[in-house]
Order: structure tokens, then C-alpha cells, then sequence
């Protein structure tokens, strides 16, 4: 797919994301490789109102990275990362990607994003969860842009 209108893109990386949450659960799940839930979501799921490219960066970015991301934010916890419930647990490595290698994504976007996926996949309350650890990953990642906006 080619780069998506710039007046659509924050639509169709929403949608990303959704799915990128979806298939790093199923990964983290079921051990199955990232290359074959890449395929059964392109071939399964109506794909053309989503940045694939950027489903495809964050699937195998974050699985790829996994210790630099979870350096981010496992200090900050209050539980061992084996006690975060799955969804939690991909949110925070989404956010803690983003927030380190999108910095053309703004960290309020980029929390805001996590936060309603927490709403809409997490535990009851997960949201919160979401939103005070990430606020801390970008306070730390995004100095400048924090330091900006809270003037």
C-alpha cells in the first residue's frame, strides 16, 4: 500500500493499532510466528481503510525490541510484568514504541490511543493503568514535547 492521505492517516493508524493489539495478543498467546498472523490479518480482515505499513513496522518492531521497550516502563510498574494482564502488558510495549521510535507521533496521541484500546480490550480500570505509566514513559522519552505542552 502506498503512504495513505496525510488527512487520513490518523484514522487508518488507529485502526493499526487495533489490529496490531489483536495480533501481538495472538502472538503472545499462541507462539505463533509473526509472519503467519501478518498474513491471516491481511487475507482475513478488510485492510483498506488501515496503514499496513505501519500494522506491519509496529508487529514485528515491537516483538523485535521487546527488552528496550519493556526497559521503559517495567521500573515504573507497581507488579512484575508477569503479573500484567496480556492486554495491559502489549499496550504499554505499543506505547513505549511509539513514544521511543515515532516521534512524528505526538506522546498525547500516542497515550490517547492506548488508553481507548485499554477501554475497549483491558480490564475494567486497565485504562488508568495504561495512562499513568505511559504519562511517565513520556516524561522520560519525550522531554522536550512534555516540557512544551505543560507551559
Amino acid at each position: 500500500m502506498s503512504q495513505p492521505p496525510e488527512s487520513n492517516l490518523p484514522a487508518l493508524r488507529r485502526k493499526a493499532r487495533h489490529y496490531v493489539l489483536q495480533a501481538l495478543y495472538q502472538w503472545e498467546m499462541a507462539k505463533q510466528p509473526l509472519h503467519e498472523i501478518q498474513a491471516q490479518f491481511l487475507t482475513d480482515y478488510d485492510m483498506k481503510h488501515v496503514d499496513t505499513e505501519f500494522f506491519g513496522e509496529l508487529l514485528h518492531e515491537i516483538p523485535a525490541n521487546l527488552n528496550e521497550l519493556q526497559a521503559e516502563f517495567e521500573p515504573l510498574l507497581d507488579r512484575k510484568l508477569s503479573d500484567l494482564d496480556p492486554v495491559e502488558l502489549n499496550l504499554l510495549r505499543m506505547g513505549a514504541y511509539e513514544l521511543k521510535h515515532r516521534i512524528d507521533v505526538p506522546y498525547k496521541v500516542v497515550i490517547n490511543e492506548c488508553v481507548n484500546l485499554a477501554k475497549r480490550f483491558g480490564a475494567t480500570d486497565g485504562h488508568r493503568y495504561i495512562n499513568s505509566v505511559l504519562d511517565k514513559v513520556a516524561a522520560h522519552t519525550r522531554k522536550i514535547e512534555v516540557a512544551a505542552a505543560q507551559k
